[in-house]
């Protein structure tokens, strides 16, 4: 019986937040230890899920010391990353022989010590299994890859979806894969290309365009055997390290030099594409005029705030679209979510259905997207924020958002949480009593991820840019560390 390594190490990591990643973040949500997991995980259409049913059909068996998934934000701590990494690393010492890893990390944690979260983790457990171990990896696709995480894993499977619905099969794949290899019917090795740009590949989206084009182009080759995988990243820009930006890695049965060819055509072509976008955004002023367009009956405008993204580590609590709905007044409108811990405890000491004043987010930084907003309005709604989520991203799993309400204020049913999300699921709001089909405006804070859920419920879907931390738009200065030269902060 093989005894195989899995775990989930995951966070993307904003290094221009100024929230610290430490250990009271990760606990705050979706963290779970050893004997947690079987019952956090089995069952659910999730990358454990799926290591978990092909442990039962390969008959393996499973040391699952930690799943650990921060909502993105700032520079991971040193303490936090080798408490967690030395989890995993730990097991092999204390729990082996281990015959093979498949293990489930994003692709851009950033820690104070290292700019490559993942690659110094995968050294690390290199280090200890040897050479011939096989360990794959699947990644988030805005993964910053690295060579040395290519170096040192097996296989890299990155998701093909954005929004992301397919961690289950991409999971799936890798266990396939990791059993082939442990059987010795495959040895994986992994190449990768780059190329001098800090994002490109329309930001990651895979609905159309070139991503769209080079996941189908790298689905042929695995299809017709030509590469076990191939897998395309298109980066997270928002981090401020060496190598930041897309990659296209695949992977080959040994040293076969046809690999890093099909790299560098793919990469040659995100380089060509680099300036394809499909992203729009409205101002604060003319997305609330879209809002007050909004006639009783008609299916939800749904607004995304996508420069306060939680899921690309904006705080959730930027306030300017916020006060762009109350100042003009606009009616049913349900608004996800300000995060905000003392303004659910002010709710809370209210009670509901009391009236209340409230200072309601932009406390983390004020001048990005808006400072706090002093409201008056009624708790109709207080919960744990525990929910299981069902939808397209949601696989079964729970949520945990932390004691959450829902605070009224005139015509608009706003809610606040303590633990930062974004919003993906539609139980983020049902769980609250709130039912967004039977609303005008819908507000979310997303840039991408949301439209799994709610694209479907939607007349229409719109972005505004509010200003906050995920704008995107920052001067050539701010960045430190990036290789240069770089598109597009330098003529390339």
């Amino acid at each position: 019986m093989k005894r195989v390594l899995t775990g989930r190490f995951m966070h993307e990591t904003n290094t221009f937040s100024i929230q610290k990643t430490d250990m009271a973040l990760w606990r705050r949500r979706d963290f779970h230890r050893d004997n947690e997991i079987p019952a956090a995980f089995r069952g659910t259409r999730s990358a454990l899920g799926a290591t978990f049913e092909a442990a039962d059909k390969f008959g393996w068996t499973l040391i699952h010391p930690v799943s650990a998934n921060a909502n993105p934000s700032g520079t991971v701590t040193d303490d936090a990353f080798e408490q967690i990494g030395g989890m995993i690393l730990n097991a092999v010492d204390n729990q082996g022989p281990i015959d093979g890893v498949l293990l489930h990390l994003h692709g851009a944690m950033v820690v104070d010590s290292y700019e490559d979260g993942e690659g110094e983790l995968l050294a690390r457990l290199r280090m200890k299994l040897g050479p011939e171990v096989p360990v794959v990896v699947t990644l988030d696709l805005h993964a910053n890859v690295t060579q040395q995480m290519a170096d040192n894993a097996s296989a890299l499977i990155a998701f093909r979806t954005y929004p992301h619905i397919d961690m289950y099969e991409r999971a799936w794949q890798g266990a396939e894969l990791l059993e082939c290899a442990m059987r010795g019917e495959v040895k994986p090795q992994t190449v990768i290309a780059r190329r001098p740009m800090l994002h490109g590949l329309d930001w990651g989206r895979t609905q159309q365009g070139p991503m769209a084009e080079l996941i189908a182009r790298g689905e042929a080759l695995e299809a017709n055997g030509d590469a076990l995988v191939v897998s395309i990243c298109a980066g997270f820009a928002l981090a401020d390290i060496y190598d930041v930006g897309p990659s296209v890695t695949v992977t080959v049965n040994g040293a076969d030099p046809r690999g890093q060819a099909v790299a560098e055509e793919f990469m040659d072509h995100a380089w060509e594409t680099r300036e394809f976008t499909t992203v729009r955004m409205l101002s604060v002023a003319e997305a609330v005029a879209r809002a007050r367009e909004g006639k009783p009956g008609d299916k939800p405008l749904v607004v995304a705030d996508y420069t306060d993204n939680p899921g690309g580590g904006g705080y959730g609590d930027a306030t300017a679209f916020l006060k762009g709905l109350v100042d003009a007044g606009v009616e049913r409108v349900a608004f996800h979510a300000i995060c905000d811990p003392e303004a659910v405890m002010a709710g809370m000491r209210a009670g509901v259905g009391m009236q209340t004043t409230i200072a309601l987010g932009g406390k983390t930084e004020p001048g990005l997207g808006g400072g706090p907003l002093r409201l008056t309005g009624e708790v109709t709604h207080l919960t744990n924020g525990r929910f299981i989520a069902y939808g397209p991203m949601g696989g079964g799993v729970e949520r945990d958002y932390g004691p959450s309400m829902v605070f009224r204020v005139g015509g608009i049913d706003l809610i606040v949480i303590t633990n930062n999300g974004q919003a993906t699921d539609l139980a983020q709001f049902t769980s609250l009593g709130i039912d967004p089909t039977r609303y005008t405006t819908v507000c979310v804070k997303s840039m991408q991820h949301f439209r799994a859920a709610f694209e479907p419920i939607a007349r229409e879907v719109i972005l505004v840019d509010t200003g906050a931390l995920c704008s995107g738009n920052y001067p050539p200065e701010l960045y430190k560390n990036v290789r240069r030269p770089v598109w597009p902060l330098d003529p390339v």
